[in-house]
């Protein structure tokens, strides 16, 4: 019974948007640790005072890296993946902009 239903969850993880669901759902399930992980590193980096950008920009890859995968070859894409991805870039392009003026200005 509950094999049954995690093997239901699993492959229906990417039916829903037309994608391989063992590739889907191994994506999915496999960023897991590293996403937990990332907060792990985001939460010692505040504790300690430093950057907590990079360990979050980490995160959120780790979030959404099943749903990249749907960009490249799904359909049906919900959108907070688009606003999910946007913050992303929008996120490292200012932290390296940080970094660039800190450097050019010391």
């Amino acid at each position: 019974m509950l094999w049954t239903s995690i093997h239901d969850w699993f492959f229906g993880l990417g039916a829903a948007y037309g994608v391989d669901p063992v590739v889907f759902g191994a994506i999915y399930v496999g960023a897991i640790p590293f996403f937990t992980l990332s907060l792990g590193l985001v939460v010692r980096n505040l504790r300690r005072g430093t950057s907590p950008v990079g360990p979050a920009l980490a995160a959120a890859f780790f979030f959404v890296s099943a749903y990249l995968y749907l960009l490249v070859v799904g359909h049906d894409i919900p959108a907070w993946v688009y606003v999910v991805v946007a913050a992303m870039l929008v996120g490292g392009a200012w932290s390296a902009v940080r970094k660039v003026r800190a450097r050019t200005s010391a």
